[in-house]
């Protein structure tokens, strides 16, 4: 079922629809998942539905037709305030939460929260990339969150909980959205025409764990060449690390001098040798071999050369699992790989 385009977020939309049927509304919420499966959608089509002139907003049903409706989809809803991290910047500037130096508290979202509704019956506020709140960031929400105004919402969107300080979970009710389906990501792939063909978009929707941004990401041809270069030097049992710390180095070089376009590529990198572990540890547990022959074939190589009951491969998993964090927070990336790939080919039973 979808609500509104949105796919497979059905029983979040019942568990608003319930509370504001109840008229016990939370003033503050953190949507938490995978980033690339609709949060943000889902947070403005909420704004859209409680802001809605023609329709109640218990009902969550937007009229899609009225100037608030039309407002909102536009972004120019007065009543709405939504704030991301810019692309050139590591966190939310403090600016935009709480105003300039010379304005604090007198402008910036907690600001505009805090004044009345100006034609809408309530004051929501969105703060996409909610991972990127550095602490002097969280911290300035808490007299927000402790003391809604009335008549507010304010969502933080995330990908874990993990990430948001104790004090901005504890105040936050946490939404959880979960990854989409493998064919509901290829059917949006294939709608958005953003693959040739379906078996384009069944291809990228088996290997994006879930997310649509994953697989928009995965569309590059480039990767999937580069993915068989790394997993063939990842079965090998002896890993050369400084050799394919050169590879991946001028790999990611290739991606252009954006900082933002690299760490992307790098993060690329590393999920995929995350996927490669994962796999292994899977076939050194007995579990079904990955559906990709190409995959299978390098993951049965590694399995025969290797002893032991997949510990190696959980430590290696794991060390990618952290350098995706690292990568997250901007780690100098030409050390960051060297040290990552001398973690995995130190790894015990290579």
């Amino acid at each position: 079922m979808t609500w509104h385009g949105i796919y497979e977020h059905d029983a979040v939309v019942e568990q608003f629809r319930r509370a504001l049927g109840r008229g016990r509304m939370a003033s503050s919420f953190l949507f938490a998942g995978p980033a690339g499966i609709g949060k943000r959608t889902f947070a403005l089509k909420l704004a859209q539905a409680l802001l809605c002139g023609t329709r109640p907003p218990a009902a969550l049903d937007p009229c899609g037709q009225c100037p608030a409706c039309a407002q909102v989809t536009a972004g120019t809803h007065p009543d709405l305030a939504l704030v991301a991290r810019p692309k050139d910047k590591a966190f939310i500037p403090l600016e935009l939460l709480i105003g300039e130096r010379n304005h604090r508290r007198r402008e910036g979202l907690c600001h505009d929260l805090s004044l009345k509704p100006f034609m809408g019956g309530r004051k929501i506020a969105v703060i996409d990339d909610a991972d990127y709140l550095n602490p002097e960031g969280a911290n300035c929400l808490l007299k927000t969150l402790e003391e809604p105004p009335p008549r507010s919402l304010l969502i933080l969107i995330g990908t874990s909980p993990a990430k948001q300080l104790p004090t901005i979970r504890s105040r936050c009710q946490l939404i959880r959205f979960r990854p989409l389906s493998a064919d509901t990501v290829c059917r949006l792939l294939v709608q958005q025409n953003l693959v040739q063909d379906a078996a384009a978009g069944q291809r990228l929707a088996a290997h994006c764990e879930g997310s649509l941004q994953r697989a928009m990401e995965l569309a590059d041809p480039e990767l999937w060449s580069f993915r068989d270069t790394l997993y063939q030097r990842l079965a090998d049992p002896m890993l050369d690390s400084v050799r394919l710390a050169k590879a991946v180095l001028a790999f990611v070089d290739e991606a252009g001098k954006q900082a933002a376009a690299r760490r992307a590529r790098l993060r690329q990198v590393v999920q995929f040798a995350a996927g490669f572990y994962r796999q292994l540890l899977r076939a050194q547990s007995g579990a079904a071999p990955p559906a990709d022959a190409e995959v299978q074939n390098f993951i049965e190589q590694a399995a025969e050369q290797r002893s032991g009951d997949g510990e190696s491969a959980a430590l290696c998993l794991d060390r990618c699992l952290e350098a995706i964090a690292q990568i997250d927070r901007n780690a100098n990336q030409a050390t960051l790989i060297e040290t990552w790939l001398d973690d995995l080919a130190g790894a015990p039973e290579r």
